[in-house]
C-alpha cells in the first residue's frame, strides 16, 4: 500500500522515473561489461587494474594483518611490493589510506578469497544502507530506488565503503532522538572514515543528546582499544605519522591528478578552478563553517522541520563540510533526491533526474568533470534550507510521521 504522504504521481512523473531507471540500468550494464572484461593477468581491460578496484586495499591490507605484517600497511614502498607479490608485478601503485580500526571489519573478509569477499562486502554494505534508511519511513518504492541508485551502484563498482559510511551516518542521525545509545554506537563505528562525521558532534550538542554523545565516545574508545589489542597499539602512531601525512600530500598534490577527477568537494572544485592549496582550504573553511552553522540551526530544538528532512539535509551538508570526498561518498545525496521527489513541492523533475544520474554521466561522458558535481549538494542543501527558512511547510512530506 502506498504511504499516504507520497504525492500523487502524474503521467510525466512515471515517464521520467522510467526513462531515468532505464538509462541507469543501461549505463550499469555497459560499464560492468567493460570492467569485467579481463586480460590474461586478471586485469580489467577498462581500468588496467584488478576489477575489484579499491576493495583490493581493504582485502589485501587485512590479509597482511592476519599474516602478522600489519606494519607493512604504513610503509608505502613495502605495501606496494607486498600487493604486487600477492596479485601481479604489473599492479599499478596503490596506498593504504584507512584508519587501522577498519581492519576489524576487513580481517573477517580477508579469510575468504577476494571474489566472494568482494561480493559479501558489496551486498552486505548495501543491506546496511537499506536498514539505515528504513527509520526514515520513506516507503518501499523510495527505499528500492535508493539502494539501486547510480550513486550506490557506482560505490559498489569501486568496491568502496560509501554504502556503509552513509548507513552509519544516516542511521545514527535517524534514530538519535529515540535510541541515543544505538545512535552513539553507529557514530563510533563511523570513525572508520571520520571526516564524513564532521557534523555529528554539532548535531548532538545542538539537540542536547548527551546519551548519544557518551555512547559515541565510549564506542570509539572501545574500538580504538580493540584495534590496539588485536594489531598492536603502534598502529595508531603509524597511522598518525605515516598514513595521515600521506593522504594529506595526495589531497594537496598539483591539480590535476587522475584520482582527483573523482573528487566532489568544495576544496577540489576550488583546485579545479585554479585556486592554490591555501586558497582552496580557505574556500573549504567557509563551506565547512557554513555547514556546521546550518546543522546546528537544524538540530536546535523547536525548529519547524520534519525529522526526515533534518537527517537527509545533514547528510547532504556532510559532503560540503569535508575537504576529502569522492563520488562514492555521495550516497546521502541520492537519499535526499529520492525524498525530494516524493514531496509536494520540490525542484523541477528534470533537475532531480540529472542529479540522480550524475555519478554515471560524469564518469562516462565528462572526463575530469566530477568536481563540478559539488553543485549537486550545494543546490539541494540551498533548496531545502531556503524552503525551511521561509517557513514553507509545503516542502514537508505531508502526513509523514514525526521521528523526533
Amino acid at each position: 500500500m502506498q504511504p499516504n504522504w507520497i504525492r500523487t504521481r502524474s503521467l510525466s512523473d512515471v515517464a521520467i522515473v522510467t526513462v531515468v531507471s532505464i538509462i541507469a540500468l543501461w549505463m550499469t550494464e555497459f560499464y560492468l561489461s567493460m570492467l569485467w572484461n579481463l586480460d590474461d593477468r586478471g586485469f580489467s581491460e577498462l581500468s588496467h587494474r584488478l576489477p575489484y578496484w579499491d576493495f583490493t586495499n581493504l582485502w589485501a591490507g587485512s590479509r597482511m594483518a592476519i599474516d602478522g605484517h600489519v606494519a607493512t600497511l604504513f610503509d608505502v614502498d613495502a605495501y606496494r611490493a607486498a600487493l604486487r607479490a600477492m596479485f601481479s608485478p604489473d599492479l599499478p601503485n596503490q596506498e593504504w589510506s584507512y584508519p587501522p580500526n577498519i581492519l576489524l571489519v576487513g580481517v573477517p573478509l580477508a579469510t575468504l578469497p577476494i571474489l566472494p569477499a568482494y561480493l559479501i562486502w558489496t551486498i552486505g554494505t548495501v543491506l546496511c544502507l537499506w536498514l539505515a534508511i528504513r527509520p526514515l519511513k520513506l516507503g518501499a518504492a523510495l527505499e528500492l530506488a535508493i539502494v539501486l541508485s547510480p550513486a550506490v551502484i557506482w560505490n559498489s563498482v569501486f568496491g568502496q565503503n560509501g554504502a556503509l559510511t552513509t548507513a552509519l551516518l544516516i542511521g545514527g542521525l535517524a534514530v538519535a532522538p529515540r535510541r541515543p545509545l544505538l545512535a552513539g554506537i553507529l557514530f563510533g563505528l563511523l570513525t572508520i572514515k571520520p571526516h564524513l562525521g564532521i557534523l555529528v558532534p554539532f548535531c548532538l550538542l545542538a539537540s542536547g543528546n548527551w546519551r548519544a554523545i557518551l555512547a559515541a565516545v565510549g564506542t570509539s574508545a572501545v574500538i580504538a582499544v580493540a584495534t590496539g589489542l588485536f594489531f598492536g597499539f603502534d598502529v595508531w602512531r603509524l597511522f598518525l605519522t605515516e598514513t595521515r601525512p600521506l593522504m594529506t600530500a595526495i589531497m594537496e598534490a598539483p591539480y590535476p591528478q587522475p584520482y582527483q577527477y573523482n573528487a566532489i568537494t568544495v576544496f577540489f572544485t576550488a583546485r579545479a578552478a585554479g585556486a592554490g592549496v591555501t586558497s582552496a582550504y580557505g574556500v573549504q573553511a567557509v563551506a565547512t563553517i557554513a555547514s556546521i552553522a546550518a546543522a546546528i540551526w537544524l538540530w536546535w530544538p523547536g525548529r519547524a522541520v520534519s525529522h526526515q528532512e533534518r537527517v537527509v539535509l545533514t547528510a547532504v551538508l556532510a559532503i560540503l563540510a569535508t575537504p576529502y570526498g569522492y563520488t562514492y561518498d555521495t550516497i546521502g545525496v541520492a537519499v535526499a533526491i529520492a525524498m525530494l521527489a516524493a514531496m509536494v513541492s520540490r525542484p523541477p523533475r528534470l533537475i532531480l533526474a540529472v542529479f540522480w544520474l550524475w555519478p554515471f554521466v560524469a564518469h562516462l561522458f565528462i572526463h575530469g568533470g566530477y568536481c563540478v558535481g559539488v553543485v549537486v549538494p550545494l543546490f539541494l542543501a540551498g533548496w531545502m534550507l531556503l524552503s525551511i527558512w521561509t517557513g514553507g511547510r509545503k516542502t514537508e512530506i505531508s502526513g509523514a510521521p514525526s521521528l523526533a
